[in-house]
This record gives structure tokens, sequence and C-alpha cells, in this order.
């Protein structure tokens, strides 16, 4: 762990989410500047057990910065998860001559990576990127910022045909285990009710306020669910029909939309710098820490305490939620 790093491999691992392409270019060039040599892994940890490496030069990267996905494709490799398939990745970038690898992904890749330079000389630096804003230790997750203006974007269209037809819109939005993007989206587009996977949703409750809310003649409501919360957004409005029946209830489930397009100007930007900054982590040999942003300031998280904890939701956010919504 040591040694000098003079070449090394990026790859990208988990779900998609727009900025991907930025930090991979921020890592191929900043790299490519500080005198290292540049891999590119293609399909995540797969590209690393099947030995489909690639060589990156300046040019690699051009014009990638604005499209969403990834250019080095990612995936979930289940032979990574045993010890003789870790054996193979490491023999491949050995033949490639890779001694440091940056991983930009969530908290499943980060463990991979943990696991990964625990056993081999191997120094890893994870970079952030999950449309879940679900990693503690920073304040943005590349993809987070995108994701939400997407959902955003396409609640508000929706409410206009609430408003229309004088109905009852439950929204389904991704987050199966994290409910960032359920609670910024329904904040943000004025949802009656948000339910996120950290908090106990008391379904009576909001079947109550539905109630009073209809013997006011208030048939516009909205509620955001987290895709994990509840069964989802079709069990959420099957309950509501059986107790209200004279309710006009309608679901949307939004879907993969929210992983891709282009970034925004804000990922585009984090993504720029988290790569920049995952290349002077191995140059200045901290190793085996993902980088984070907290408080605009560059955050360095041992990769060993990232996969450990999740970030927590205050009760301040739910605070506002209720009080804006009566």
């Amino acid at each position: 762990m040591n040694k000098k790093v003079t070449r090394i491999g990026v790859l990208t691992s988990g779900g998609d989410a727009p900025g991907m392409n930025a930090a991979i270019r921020a890592v191929v060039r900043t790299g490519i500047y500080m005198g290292l040599e540049v891999y590119g892994i293609v399909r995540g940890y797969a590209g690393m057990v099947e030995n489909d490496i690639i060589k990156m030069e300046s040019r690699s990267v051009a014009n990638i910065i604005q499209r969403g996905g990834t250019i080095l494709k990612t995936g979930r490799c289940k032979e990574f998860f045993e010890v003789e398939g870790r054996k193979k990745a490491y023999a491949n970038l050995k033949k490639h001559g890779i001694n440091g690898l940056v991983i930009i992904g969530g908290d499943g890749s980060f463990r991979g990576a943990q696991v990964f330079s625990n056993e081999f000389d191997i120094p890893c630096i994870g970079v952030p990127g999950t449309i879940d804003k679900d990693i503690a230790g920073t304040d943005f997750t590349i993809g987070f910022d995108t994701a939400v203006n997407t959902a955003v974007e396409a609640i508000d269209k929706i409410r206009d045909t609430m408003d229309a037809h004088d109905r009852l819109f439950v929204i389904e939005v991704m987050g199966r285990d994290s409910g960032y993007i359920a609670l910024h989206s329904g904040i943000a587009t004025g949802a009656e009710n948000i339910l996120i996977p950290e908090k106990e949703t008391d379904i009576e409750a909001i079947l109550t306020a539905l109630m009073e809310k209809e013997r006011r003649q208030k048939l516009v409501n909205l509620i955001v669910v987290a895709e994990g919360k509840f069964g989802g957004a079709n069990e959420v409005a099957k309950v509501i029909k059986e107790r209200l029946p004279d309710q006009e209830v309608r679901v949307c489930v939004l879907g993969h939309i929210q992983r891709g397009g282009a970034p925004s100007c804000f990922d585009r930007l984090i993504a720029s710098r988290m790569g920049y900054a995952a290349i002077e982590c191995l140059l200045e040999k901290r190793y085996n820490v993902f980088v984070g942003i907290v408080n605009n300031r560059m955050h360095y998280i041992p990769l060993n305490e990232a996969v450990k904890k999740k970030q927590r939701i205050s009760e301040e956010w739910m605070k506002i939620v209720k009080i804006l919504s009566t």
C-alpha cells in the first residue's frame, strides 16, 4: 500500500446516475495531467473479473460531460462476491500494471472496494454516484440533484391534471431504502403526504386527513411515495380506494425516468470536483476512502466506516412536511 500509484483503473458500478460521465472525465483528465496512466474498466467489477479493461486518453472522454448514463457501462457481478472472482480481478489488474482504483458508485460498490482492498495491495478511492443520496459522510451524491429535478418536473405536470379533474394522485418515486427523492420532490411540489422508508407510515392518520379534506371539498391531493414504502403507490392507492370509495384516485409510477437524462449543472460540478479529489487522494497516499463534500469542503471518509452508516433524514424535514401540508 505504500508503493507509488502510477497506473489507475476507473469503473462505474451499481445503478447508473446522471453525472457519472462527468466524474469519469474528471478522473481521466486529472490522472493524465498528473502523469498517471489511466485505464477504463468496463461493466464495473464484471470487467475486472473478465479483463474488459481499456487504455484511456484525454480524447476518450471528450464530449461526455453532458451525457447521462456511463460510457464505461455498469452492472452487478456475482462472481466478484466470491474470493476466486476477486483473485481473477486482481490478476487482471496486475496484467495491466494497475496499482490504484477509483470506484464510482454507491454503498454496495464501496463495500466491494473495501473487501478487495483489504485482500490485495490495491488502494481504492470511492466517488459517491447514486441518485438515492443514501451515503453518510457527504452532503451530496452524484445524480441526486438531477433525479429530484426530473421527479419535480414530472409531478408539476401531473398536478395540472389533478387540478383539472379534482383528483387525488399517488406518485411513486425511486428510493427503496432511502426517502430523499420522495422527501425533496414532495416538499418542492407541495405534496400533502410524503411516505418514506425511514419513517413509520400512519395510514389511518392519512385516511383521517383525507376524509377531513373531502368534507371541506378539498379534492385535489398529492401523495408522494418512495418505492419501498407500504408496498409502493399501487398499494397505498388500493387502501385509499377501499376506505374512501368516493375519491378519484390515480397512480403514477415515475420509475427509471429518474435515472436518465443530462445531468444538472450541479451534478456536473460536484462530479468534476470529486473526480479530481479522487486522484489527489491516490497521489497523496490517502488510500481506501471515499471523497465527499460537507459544508462545501472536501471530506474523506474511510471506506470501512462508509459502508456501516446510512444518511439520516432529520426530524426538522418531517416537521416542515407536516406544517406545510396542512
